[in-house]
């Protein structure tokens, strides 16, 4: 594959960043369940109604950000938004996803009491079963086209086995790495064109680069910079920033290290911690969004929505950096027979970490009675053969557990 002129338009994209907002606000808006639960949401939106992606690119997209550091839906989301708008279409995914969770949690942040204790709640209990339904959705229409004969459906299995038996953010990786040299070695080689479709967002190698760059001089320059300024606002961009680079698995993941960083020393009190925590669960969206709940309490001089704005967007950041500076890289492999194989036998191994994900934690978490089940079914059944919207079947699984759960 030759390198494009460097004069070449950076980012081609398909589509405007306003379509990608409302797109994304809507799965903001209706996205519960965690970050499997978003992929699927995703899928349904933006591979299966509106052609965004190939399955195939978007399976490419998945174990990508399943290397990556950081909350993977969201980095799933900006990657689409990359693709079809360019460097607005993925701010526009990035903020039409995390706002409404944001707002919610700065709002329960100023009225710690306002949601009251959501755990047990009949309505959350109709979300989680209606994301069982999204999930199994999206896994059995994703193993169709990748999953298809023998070999894969045997790596798949396999990747699933494996993830039951050691259900670890490193065992993930390993995983999908392991997916590539088994589809290397025992797959057919693709004929010629086999990879069109895919993954191919065209950002240049410079941008690439250079945003790689700053992800690192900033994952090492703002510690020195916060201990050198003695300033509080360095010193909270820091600790989100570490938070977004270092840790792998999502937001359940996130919770030790950025308690240790701002319960420990007294930032935010503890009983708080636990509070914004409990309210993360009750919204859609992504996890992460709980470092704007924890940028609005702070005891220190940022605080309120000056501190939800900073928390928010150092935690993102490295996500943005990381996403802008491998894709490119990612993208390039499917135009290389080999490299082709590898791929399919990645995506085999997402098909069986996705299923992995299926059992535990969706279905482990959100089947807990007989009706539970029952509302899971219908949910199903509206997805996959009356084409209901998912935002649709959720908000009725909402009500109706609000009613009978």
């Amino acid at each position: 594959m030759q390198d494009r002129p460097e004069t070449e338009t950076d980012v081609v994209a398909s589509g405007s960043a306003a379509e990608v907002f409302r797109v994304f606000l809507v799965l903001g808006l209706t996205s519960f369940g965690g970050p499997i639960a978003h992929l699927g949401y995703f899928r349904s939106a933006v591979v299966e109604r509106r052609k965004w992606l190939s399955e195939a690119a978007y399976a490419d997209l998945i174990a990508l950000c399943q290397f990556l550091p950081g909350p993977a839906s969201s980095q799933v989301g900006m990657g689409i938004g990359l693709k079809r708008a360019g460097y607005l279409g993925m701010a526009a995914a990035w903020t039409a996803f995390t706002l409404p969770s944001a707002i919610a949690l700065v709002v329960f942040a100023y009225g710690l009491t306002a949601l009251g204790d959501t755990e047990g709640a009949g309505w959350i209990a109709g979300l989680k079963a209606a994301a069982v339904a999204v999930v199994a959705q999206a896994l059995l229409g994703m193993a169709g086209s990748l999953a298809p004969d023998a070999r894969r459906a045997t790596i798949a299995a396999a990747a699933m086995i494996a993830l039951l038996i050691l259900p670890t953010t490193w065992a993930q990786v390993l995983v999908i790495a392991l997916g590539a040299a088994i589809g290397l070695v025992v797959l057919p080689r693709p004929e010629d064109g086999a990879g069109e479709g895919g993954l191919d967002v065209k950002v240049s190698r410079p941008v690439a680069l250079t945003a790689l760059a700053v992800f690192f001089v900033l994952l090492a320059g703002l510690p020195l910079a916060a201990a050198i300024s003695d300033s509080f606002a360095l010193t909270i961009l820091d600790t989100f920033y570490r938070a977004g680079s270092l840790v792998f698995g999502g937001g359940h993941v996130v919770l030790p290290l950025l308690e240790q960083s701002v319960v420990g020393p007294g930032l935010v009190p503890d009983s708080a911690f636990l509070a914004g925590y409990g309210a993360a669960q009750a919204v859609p969206g992504p996890l992460f969004t709980f470092a704007a709940f924890l940028g609005a309490v702070l005891n220190g001089p940022v605080s309120g929505i000056a501190g939800a704005v900073l928390a928010l967007l150092a935690i993102f950041l490295p996500s943005a950096l990381l996403v802008i500076g491998t894709l490119p890289f990612w993208a390039a492999l499917r135009h290389r027979p080999n490299a082709r194989r590898a791929l399919m036998g990645v995506n085999a191994a997402v098909i069986g970490l996705l299923a992995a994900a299926l059992y535990d934690p969706v279905f482990t978490r959100g089947i807990t009675s007989p009706m539970a089940l029952a509302i899971a079914v219908a949910a199903y059944v509206a997805l996959s053969q009356w084409k209901a919207p998912p935002w649709a079947v959720v908000v009725a699984s909402g009500v109706v557990g609000g009613v009978v759960l």
